[in-house]
């Protein structure tokens, strides 16, 4: 009975080894995934950033990264939108702050304006 206690102890011990092995192996597979996709992730927004600083003029650029700090959704769609006018031939020069500010009204929403009066 002792000699079965002891194989059975040994399985159990081999088993739970290799249930730590693996888990340690998708744990540094897990790892490496993020830290790929964390390139992946740097490299688009520097490519993202090269075009950005081409097509809008520094005072532009300002103004943009001024908006991704209050409202960084709005700020990313202005972005996407930025980038596929260039890529897609639309611009003829560079966007200056003015012309940013009006692409920034055709963006927004038209706002109701409320007033209460009492009678």
């Amino acid at each position: 009975m002792s000699t079965m206690d002891d194989e059975l102890e040994e399985l159990r011990k081999r088993r739970l080894a290799e249930l730590q092995k693996q888990q340690v192996q998708h744990q540094q597979s897990d790892v490496q995934a993020a830290y790929q996709q964390e390139q992946a992730k740097a490299e688009m927004e520097a490519q993202k950033q090269a075009i950005l600083r081409q097509i809008l003029t520094p005072e532009a650029r300002e103004r943009l990264t001024t908006l991704k700090m209050s409202r960084a959704a709005l700020g990313e769609q202005l972005e996407m939108q930025l980038i596929s006018l260039a890529q897609s031939g639309r611009l003829q020069s560079q966007i200056d702050d003015e012309q940013l500010k009006t692409l920034l009204m055709r963006m927004q929403p038209k706002k109701r304006k409320t007033s209460i009066t009492r009678v």
